[in-house]
């Protein structure tokens, strides 16, 4: 299964936006969400708070895919989030996500028995390449009890 399927299968707000992961490595995550008219705001764009689940999607793909091997000892936490609307956004919005630091960094903390924190920077994309959004999601490794 991979990590988009995963995530498909346990996250209902990823299968109600319909998005598609098109890409998910621990080096970059790209989620696509497609237009529809349901997920439009006031100005026939995709809608903030849909725009804020695919770009926290993108995020924890990432995660998924850096850090899965590390889930029997621990869980991943999105921890604070911030975005900002750069553009107006129209039509299919896609997401790539990039994780902040070293895969090994964080796990080294956590085998410190840390609980490492480490940052996703997101670009919200319209078909045109414009960016249209930026996020930032911080991310934490919750060690198991």
């Amino acid at each position: 299964m991979t990590v988009g399927d995963m995530l498909l299968a346990t996250v209902p707000m990823a299968r109600t936006l319909n998005l598609e992961f098109l890409e998910t490595t621990s080096e970059r995550a790209v989620v696509r969400m497609p237009d529809r008219a349901d997920y439009h705001n006031h100005v026939g764009g995709p809608h903030a708070g849909a725009m804020f689940t695919l770009a926290e999607s993108a995020s924890g793909a990432i995660v998924l895919a850096a850090f899965g091997d590390q889930m029997s000892r621990a869980v991943p936490l999105a921890v604070k989030a911030e975005i900002g609307y750069k553009k107006l956004a129209m039509g299919v919005v896609t997401a790539t996500a990039i994780l902040g630091r070293p895969v090994a960094e964080v796990v080294a903390e956590l085998d410190a028995g840390k609980r490492p924190e480490f940052p996703v920077a997101i670009e919200i994309r319209r078909a045109d390449g414009a960016v249209t959004g930026e996020m930032t999601v911080v991310w934490t490794l919750r060690p198991n009890a």
